[in-house]
């Protein structure tokens, strides 16, 4: 049996990326599509609006629409963690209810990263007024610990007292700081509380340190080979297999890194969906060029070559 399995929220999450129009708007069709796609593929569920979703550049009633929308094509909302913070509580309250009444699997909670160098008192203060301002005991919460970007990181200290205040509510952590001490840090320190690599490469590692599986981007590519890894990481017996399907992550994370990540994922989703406006971002991010798309399209048929020899 998987000992990851036995953590409230486990297993391969996609960090969505969000298709866009013309107009700047979430293409909703391309994104059911792709969702859909995401859960055939081997991944247990959307972690939808997060960093790789460019959650920060939608309005919130785009955030939202976005959410019913998707559950409206047909995809289950209990495979749903949608990313429900803004830097204020009022806005982060309206947008994590909105997703549970939508019946979502769970919440994943930035911290507020407009002001930086802030106490823990002040991060304790602003989940507590949001898990309380939410007001439900069906409330499920991931914590978005992602220092590079947010600038404002989540504490051992932190976490062990949101635990400690709100049991059963604060169920994990998505740990994106890309250092392995810390994500091996939080799995040791707590019981019952799901760690999720928010980067491909540190999956396996992870599980191994009880860890409950991942958040990541590539997997909008390579869910079927994070499928591989977290199924049959415990098992001695298929050790070549999982080392196999961890060669081929780390060469599509690396490909995915061959420019700015974001647009370069959402130039691969334009090949691997076969719609070209998967290409386009919102300001401030710029989409790749057209060199290089073709550069990461190639390379993506090298990678594809590779696999089926």
């Amino acid at each position: 049996m998987n000992p990851a399995s036995s953590l409230p929220i486990h297993g391969v999450f996609s960090a969505s990326a969000t298709p866009v129009l013309a107009d700047g708007t979430p293409d909703h069709d391309a994104f059911a599509t792709h969702a859909k796609a995401l859960l055939t593929e081997g991944c247990d569920g959307i972690a939808l609006l997060g960093t790789t979703g460019e959650a920060n550049s939608f309005s919130l009633a785009q955030r939202m629409q976005l959410v019913e929308n998707v559950i409206a094509a047909g995809v289950d909302a209990k495979r749903l963690l949608p990313g429900t913070s803004q830097t204020n509580v009022g806005d982060t309250v309206a947008l994590t209810r909105h997703a549970l009444d939508a019946g979502v699997q769970a919440s994943v909670l930035l911290p507020p990263f407009y002001y930086k160098g802030v106490s823990d008192e002040g991060l304790f203060r602003f989940y507590a007024e949001v898990i309380e301002g939410v007001g439900s005991d069906r409330l499920r919460v991931v914590l978005y610990h992602i220092p590079p970007i947010a600038q404002v990181g989540l504490s051992l200290e932190l976490t062990g007292r949101l635990l400690e205040a709100f049991p059963g509510i604060v169920v994990g952590i998505k740990d994106s700081s890309g250092k392995l001490d810390s994500m091996q840090a939080f799995a040791s320190s707590f019981e019952n509380f799901s760690v999720l690599a928010g980067a491909d490469p540190f999956m396996l590692p992870l599980l191994r340190s009880r860890g409950a599986g991942c958040i990541t981007s590539s997997s909008n590519l390579i869910a079927r080979h994070l499928r591989v890894v977290f199924d049959n990481w415990f098992d001695a017996n298929r050790s070549a297999e999982v080392d196999a399907a961890q060669a081929r992550i780390n060469a599509w994370r690396d490909l995915s890194n061959a420019y700015v990540q974001l647009p370069t994922v959402k130039a691969m989703l334009a090949k691997r969906r076969g719609h070209a406006g998967w290409t386009r971002v919102r300001p401030p991010l710029v989409e790749l060029t057209a060199d290089e798309i073709a550069n990461v399209w190639a390379r993506m048929d090298a990678l594809e070559a590779e696999e089926n020899v």
